[in-house]
């Protein structure tokens, strides 16, 4: 039995030029899945783009931290910087607070819930649920995001954890692979959380390419594609232009986005086309939600309840 992939770009309404690959690597059948951040520059081209090819599954990219959130600053104090407008600016501000315990967990909620919501007024059909710089590895923002999505008819959340497969083809700097690595003890707890036990949101075996974030080139790229072991896996991608309007946004991965967006144009067809190739689907194909969007059936949620 081949492996299931879902290949995932994060940061889907960063920038136009972020969007406008997303869109040609779909077109090209190389990408199947994005996630769309609610408070990018380039939101409304994300969301005409979605509407205009219905086979990519699109969920929602959850900003807790480095950018503006669509709820008052003021009825989520606890996530605010010191600037009382913006999210702490680094994830080891967030992680230092988070362990802490400075940060509500209701508040954390209450942002998220406000981020769905705006995704789904926009007419998106919201396939699931990951958060930028993967601040759901901690429990503590895990357990608000799959009440979230337990009451928005989300049926899926990306695993955080890159499995030990991934692990060892050494792709990444060192230092990166050791901070995963340390982290792994918290995977249990991941998936003991009773909404992915029970199965009303599912999720993966794992995120491969999370170690290789920045260094996903063409060879690093065929390595994980080749080694991909039966099983449901998802690749964790960040394709872009490296444009003029790329460079007024905050990120650090400015030239790689060429090189991943023309890595997976060059290795993808080649691997589809091989025996035993894996199966491209998106997390809106996962569990009974998936069984109703091929029915025809699914109703996606409007978000205006819970907002």
């Amino acid at each position: 039995m081949a492996a299931r992939l879902i290949l995932n770009a994060d940061d889907f309404g960063l920038t136009l030029g972020v969007n406008r690959a997303i869109r040609e690597l779909h077109q090209a059948g190389v990408l199947t899945s994005a996630t769309l951040m609610a408070t990018g520059p380039a939101f409304d081209n994300a969301v005409a783009i979605a509407h205009a090819h219905p086979t990519l599954g699109v969920g929602c990219h959850i900003i807790l931290t480095d950018g503006m959130p669509v709820s008052h600053p003021g009825s989520i104090p606890t996530l605010m910087g010191a600037d009382g407008k913006h999210f702490r600016p680094t994830l080891a501000d967030f992680v230092q607070a988070l362990l802490r315990g400075t940060i509500r967990e209701a508040e954390i909620e209450r942002e998220a819930c406000a981020q769905v919501s705006k995704l789904q007024q926009a007419g998106i059909d919201v396939t699931h649920l990951d958060t930028h710089k993967h601040t759901h590895i901690f429990p503590a923002v895990t357990r608000p995001l799959l009440r979230i999505a337990e009451n928005s008819s989300i049926g899926a959340i990306r695993n955080p954890f890159e499995p030990k497969w991934c692990r060892s083809l050494g792709k990444g700097t060192f230092v990166r692979r050791l901070q995963l690595s340390a982290l792994e003890p918290l995977h249990a707890r991941f998936d003991a959380h009773r909404q992915i036990r029970n199965g009303y949101v599912h999720s993966t075996e794992g995120s491969a390419g999370v170690s290789a974030t920045g260094q996903l080139g063409t060879e690093s790229l065929r390595q994980i594609l080749t080694n991909a072991p039966d099983g449901l896996w998802e690749l964790v991608l960040h394709p872009g232009y490296n444009d003029a309007e790329l460079a007024t946004v905050t990120t650090r991965l400015r030239s790689h986005r060429d090189i991943e967006r023309e890595a997976l144009m060059a290795i993808v067809p080649g691997i589809l086309a091989q025996p035993n190739a894996p199966e491209l689907i998106h997390y809106g194909n996962l569990g009974s939600f998936g069984l109703q969007r091929e029915m025809g059936v699914h109703t996606p949620d409007t978000g205006f309840d819970r907002t």
